[in-house]
């Protein structure tokens, strides 16, 4: 745990007591604060109570001596519109803040010039926090990982000047940080989601931005260019004097690190060379993997990484869990774990790797179904429908993809695996990619990958990927 002593001795009201929630207070009475909690959810009341904390619903506090609302990450700060705490605590004239604002407070007391990297994206920010964990930690280095990714930043170990944050940053979080300042900040790329939270792209955008912009002069801002919204912050960060590392996957540059033909390049000037091959990484395979791979490398090489010791790490990566994670082979089979993929357009990034694909999607369907995919349809061997999107997607299929309704995902390995090694193909892959919510038949995507996991690995033969 991080105890935070920023407010010792002062009166700090908390809201919303999930993980991050309950941490937050704990940290904050550990470093001397004196704590008042609450949530709109019974239990998590009682968990707070259990765990020896204050609780009282803040609309009967006294709110004139509270010095900060620490709000967690889920609960609306602007939009639709601010929730009913932030209304109170503004009024009060308290600071409205998170716990990455905290660890940012306590890391300037305690090793200001640790190295913390903060990381966010609209896509694939877990995946490359990971991965420049995983650089970090196979080269010997010091690191913990936290934020947004799973692990509450407040219960990692205290900033020292020779240990790694690696910090995931949601745009939630990054809006309760207005001090955010990492040694490395990493903005991969931008685009529309979240919208409910932010109101406009713009402001969602902006708020991300935040992140790379409180990177000191002495760091890094590794930015992502291929969109619009952040090649325009890397050049608002480059105007006021801010170091910038530019990343592209689209094109050649002469200043940056680019993706090229298998090769991860560092480029100055007129001369360019590799700084770490991609190809025969399984966890890494596509474009989009490319591109988390390519922060990844710049944050490692700007923390002072080699290319062997950055090489090696790529090749020793696993992969995240239900991020087109290998689960195993049997003969020539792959069998691949994308449930993270609830929508079309995560689909996308996996069918775009594979060229024989077995596929098992469905669930609970999202808004515009499968269409968008039908470039991959191609590549689709057979489809293994579950789920209340079976028939909808069978529909859609029909004509241009072999497709049959199998309802479970029991019955959908069973079949695709059994296909899949008939089929004589040199590669073929058996691939969950659902491109659908899980709720129908799970109680989130992680269950989901979870039996899917569970499933192949039972079968007679399978071998590590």
């Amino acid at each position: 745990m991080i105890p935070v002593t920023s407010f010792a001795g002062k009166r700090v009201a908390v809201f919303g007591l999930g993980g991050s929630g309950l941490a937050s207070a704990q940290a904050l009475l550990a470093g001397g604060a004196d704590v008042i909690a609450f949530d709109d959810n019974a239990d998590s009341v009682a968990k707070a109570v259990q765990a020896g904390i204050a609780t009282a619903d803040l609309r009967t506090v006294d709110w004139s001596n509270v010095a900060a609302l620490l709000l967690a990450p889920g609960v609306p700060l602007t939009h639709p519109e601010p929730h009913w705490s932030v209304g109170l605590a503004k009024a009060a004239g308290a600071e409205v803040i998170g716990d990455v604002e905290l660890f940012c407070r306590e890391r300037r007391r305690l090793a200001p010039n640790s190295p913390f990297v903060a990381i966010t994206g609209t896509n694939g920010k877990s995946t490359t926090t990971a991965l420049i964990h995983h650089l970090l930690k196979s080269a010997g280095r010091p690191a913990e990982l936290g934020g947004n990714i799973g692990t509450a930043v407040l219960t990692l170990s205290p900033p020292r000047p020779d240990l790694a944050h690696v910090i995931e940053c949601s745009s939630y979080q990054i809006d309760l940080a207005p001090t955010l300042d990492p040694r490395i900040g990493v903005l991969i790329n931008v685009s529309e989601d979240h919208l409910d939270r932010h109101g406009t792209l713009a402001h969602y955008a902006a708020v991300k931005e935040r992140l790379v912009a409180g990177v000191p002069r002495n760091g890094a801002a590794v930015i992502g260019i291929d969109d619009e919204w952040c090649r325009a912050a890397a050049g608002r960060i480059e105007r006021k004097g801010g170091n910038v590392i530019r990343i592209s996957v689209r094109q050649k540059m002469t200043e940056g690190v680019f993706y090229d033909d298998g090769e991860i390049m560092r480029a100055a000037g007129d001369d360019s060379w590799p700084l770490a091959s991609l190809d025969a990484i399984g966890s890494l395979r596509g474009l989009h993997n490319a591109q988390n791979a390519a922060c990844a490398a710049a944050a490692a090489m700007a923390l002072g990484l080699d290319e062997a010791a950055i090489q090696a790490g790529l090749r020793s990566f696993p992969g995240l869990a239900h991020r087109m994670e290998q689960v195993g082979r049997k003969g020539a089979v792959l069998f691949v774990n994308d449930s993270k993929a609830t929508n079309a357009d995560s689909a996308a990034q996996a069918l775009g790797c594979f060229s024989d694909i077995f596929w098992i999607a469905g669930g609970k369907p999202k808004t515009g179904g499968i269409a968008p995919l039908a470039g991959f349809f191609p590549r689709i061997r057979k489809a293994y429908l579950i789920g209340e999107a079976a028939a909808d997607f069978a529909r859609t299929l029909e004509g241009k993809a072999d497709a049959e309704i199998v309802g479970t995902l029991e019955k959908a390995v069973e079949a695709a695996a059994r296909d899949a090694e008939a089929s004589g193909l040199k590669e073929p892959v058996v691939l969950l990619s659902p491109a659908c919510a899980s709720f129908d038949q799970y109680r989130n995507f992680e269950i989901r990958g979870d039996r899917f996991r569970e499933l192949v690995k039972a079968l007679p033969g399978l071998t590590p990927p």
